[in-house]
């Protein structure tokens, strides 16, 4: 019997051990996969690299044009995390204003639902017609691409509440801040979590549209002002370059969210006690 247990308990081990390499390795390979037919079908059909360069090329061109999109890398990468720390303070102090106040969530709900189902494309413009400083234009782009999944994740996190536990406070006469402190915010700490990733990637997507409305004024320093400029200058390795610089910098903000999420939740959350099994 205890020979038996030991042989589980050692297939139980091999199998998490392959699904924490083939965590990493899979996803490695299939990438490596993609490069290796992106560059056979441009050798094969001798595609022009104006056209389509291959991925050394494009890997040649980020290294020697890293002096003008390295800075533009920074300028993208601030003003998507500057818009996400302020989608955070402002999404996370409405969602509980709004649990606090019925009122004041039916009153200013809709507003938040506007900006969500009008594209930005259509608003920047707008922006940029209004406020001078171009930096602040491209923040508020931004930050109304990413302030709605932190605004509507907190405040279905804050509703969520246990309602045994909820009870267990009314009866001991807990004020309602001391139910928000204690009770709602660490009920809502995953559902901010699962917004705050959604909101990163977003907030990315909103700084580059922001940068392509701003380019096509000549005004931009960012990447999608990069890729609007080799454009224009039928430079397409470096139009690859800028975009897989973009893609990276995605992949990044998304495992850095990740991983804080992790953190954050390991020691009590079930979602992240069921990767740690």
């Amino acid at each position: 019997m205890t020979e038996a247990l030991d042989t589980e308990e050692t297939a139980r081990l091999r199998r998490a051990r392959a699904e924490r390499i083939g965590r990493w390795l899979m996803p490695a390979l299939t990438i490596v996969a993609a490069l290796v037919i992106w560059d056979r079908i441009v050798v094969w059909n001798q595609i022009p690299h104006y056209i389509l360069p291959g991925p050394g090329l494009v890997a040649q061109t980020l290294v020697k044009d890293w002096a003008i999109l390295g800075p533009a890398t920074w300028v993208t990468l601030k003003i998507a995390m500057m818009a996400l720390s302020v989608a955070v303070i402002g999404g996370v102090g409405l969602a509980v204003i709004f649990s606090l106040s019925r009122w004041a969530e039916m009153s200013f709900y809709p507003f938040a639902v506007v900006l969500q189902v009008t594209p930005v494309v259509a608003i920047a413009p707008l922006i940029f017609i209004y406020v001078e400083n171009r930096t602040v234009g491209l923040l508020l782009c931004a930050w109304i691409v990413a302030f709605f999944p932190i605004l509507s994740n907190t405040s279905l996190g804050l509703r969520s509440v246990d309602r045994n536990l909820a009870d267990l406070y009314h009866i001991y006469g807990a004020s309602r801040w001391q139910r928000l402190i204690h009770l709602q915010l660490p009920s809502a700490l995953p559902y901010f979590l699962g917004g705050l990733r959604i909101a990163g990637g977003l907030s990315l997507i909103g700084a580059v549209v922001a940068e392509y409305v701003a380019g096509t004024a000549g005004i931009g320093t960012g990447l999608a002002f990069r890729i609007l400029e080799a454009g224009y200058r039928l430079n397409i390795p470096r139009m690859f370059a800028a975009l897989a610089l973009i893609a990276a910098l995605g992949v990044l903000i998304f495992a850095v969210l990740s991983l804080i999420s992790h953190l954050a939740l390991r020691h009590w959350h079930e979602s992240a006690l069921k990767r740690e099994s």
